[in-house]
């Protein structure tokens, strides 16, 4: 028997939302089309019913001049509305030909963080044109000033804030006048007579008190805030570990300048997530779909240099070794397999470290710790990496010595993976203590590195055992 379906009395069906499939296949070709055509009438109806997400979506999946003309035709409420989500480099392409008057009224409908944000990336003579004519300059002269990954650089204003004497149906009233300048409302701020932060009601608790009550009397005491200058990304594991879906934003005397919410740390989060899988695979981190092949190009380019300045230095040990393979070629068979054991090794415990930095689970002070941790998983791993490789070797190679090419291979494969791990478990956390980001620890880097350890340690060994 199929489950009962869950649909209210009256309706016909469960609610449909459009998906990335469908907003990226026919009817992208089907609004590129009419676009062409210049059927504006049909491609605004085709457009009215799809969230902001949605439109962005389409609108990056459009040929560049479709996409301006699409936007032309937009009403200022729904171009405001879609401006936040697209990507910056597009947003900003999107943008050049728009007039500023266009531009003001466009964000004029935006909350005041996404507002800066859309001004951030624009040239500065159109910002110069643009901001007086706002209707929130002041504030946004203000966020434009903070570093753009900091808690300044990611808050809106816009945030209710009562004094601690004021009644709850005060504060409600409060509530009710700010609504549609404040969304969403979440929590509301209770400040002192210096208009320092002293707590917050959440608007659950608001509804649920006596009208009559103080608001200093069923304020929340943790009053957790953040400074303007917090880096984002420790802005996005205070909320993380704190369940947080609101947190005001304080200057040094700890009154609210503004507040982040929930929908702006999941895109710090994903975002600063992106950047590091970019830079763990060797791209500069950054890197959108949007993007032109000159742009992805520089981005890639610099990492695949330092990876063939890698292989070559890998190649000249490999020919200083040469009376080495001359005198034992089968020396050259187990050159892969030193280096691709190296290089994976080290992969895994730098992006062990670099998750844990992230999270904020792995601190710098906890060096010794983890290169001990790392040191008996790298032993306990080389070892019986070794003992299988030592195993093959005696099986299935026919060479001179075979026992001692066995042990001298297993020995080299134990030493390079406590070198690369060690290595791996380490420059992250080193990188992340002196003010570098740390995934650039990972990737090329530590791919390279091990490599030229991994083929050193295995032709000096060779050397002293196998060949001595």
């Amino acid at each position: 028997m199929e489950p009962e379906k869950n649909i209210a009395a009256g309706d016909a069906e469960a609610p449909v939302v459009p998906s990335q499939i469908e907003v990226g296949g026919e009817l992208a070709d089907n609004v590129q089309a009419l676009v062409e055509e210049g059927q504006r009438g049909m491609v605004l109806n085709l457009v009215a019913d799809l969230h902001a997400a949605d439109l962005g979506l389409l609108l990056e999946h459009l040929p560049a001049d479709r996409a301006r003309t699409l936007f032309h035709w937009l009403s200022t409420e729904q171009g405001g509305e879609v401006l936040p989500e697209l990507e910056d480099d597009f947003r900003a392409t999107l943008l050049e030909e728009v007039r500023s008057e266009r531009i003001s009224a466009l964000l004029d409908e935006m909350p005041t963080d996404d507002a800066a944000d859309v001004l951030a990336d624009l040239p500065a003579e159109v910002v110069e044109e643009v901001l007086p004519a706002l209707e929130d300059k002041e504030e946004l002269a203000e966020l434009l000033a903070y570093d753009e990954e900091s808690a300044g650089g990611i808050m809106g204003t816009e945030f209710v804030a009562v004094p601690e004497h004021w009644t709850v149906e005060q504060a409600t009233e409060e509530v009710r006048r700010q609504a549609e300048h404040v969304e969403p409302i979440y929590a509301v701020f209770v400040v002192d007579s210096k208009q320092a932060l002293i707590g917050g009601v959440s608007l659950k608790r608001l509804l649920l008190s006596q009208p009559g009550a103080r608001m200093g009397d069923i304020l929340d005491t943790d009053d957790l805030s953040v400074l303007a200058v917090l880096d984002q990304e420790d802005v996005a594991r205070i909320m993380e570990r704190y369940d947080r879906v609101s947190l005001p934003v304080v200057d040094g005397l700890k009154r609210v300048i503004g507040r982040i919410t929930i929908d702006d740390i999941v895109d710090v989060i994903r975002d600063e997530a992106e950047e590091d899988i970019q830079r763990m695979v060797g791209v500069a981190g950054g890197e959108e779909h949007t993007d032109s092949v000159a742009q992805v190009s520089r981005g890639r380019l610099p990492w695949l240099l330092t990876g063939l300045v890698g292989a070559g230095i890998s190649a000249s040990i490999i020919a200083y070794f040469d009376q080495t393979l001359q005198q034992a070629v089968v020396l050259a068979s187990f050159i892969p397999i030193v280096q691709s054991t190296a290089g994976n090794a080290g992969i895994q415990s730098s992006a062990i470290a670099v998750q844990g930095l992230a999270s904020g689970d792995v601190w710098t002070s906890d060096l010794l710790r983890r290169i001990g941790k790392e040191l008996l998983v790298a032993i306990i791993n080389g070892v019986a990496l070794a003992v299988a490789l030592a195993a093959a070797v005696l099986l299935l190679m026919d060479a001179p010595s075979t026992s001692v090419l066995a042990f001298t291979a297993g020995l080299s494969l134990v030493i390079v993976i406590v070198l690369a791990t060690t290595i791996g478990a380490t420059v992250p956390l080193v990188l992340d203590r002196i003010g570098i980001d740390p995934a650039l620890a990972t990737g090329p880097f530590i791919t390279v590195s091990n490599d030229i350890i991994g083929i050193s340690v295995f032709f000096v060994l060779a050397t002293l055992i196998y060949l001595s």
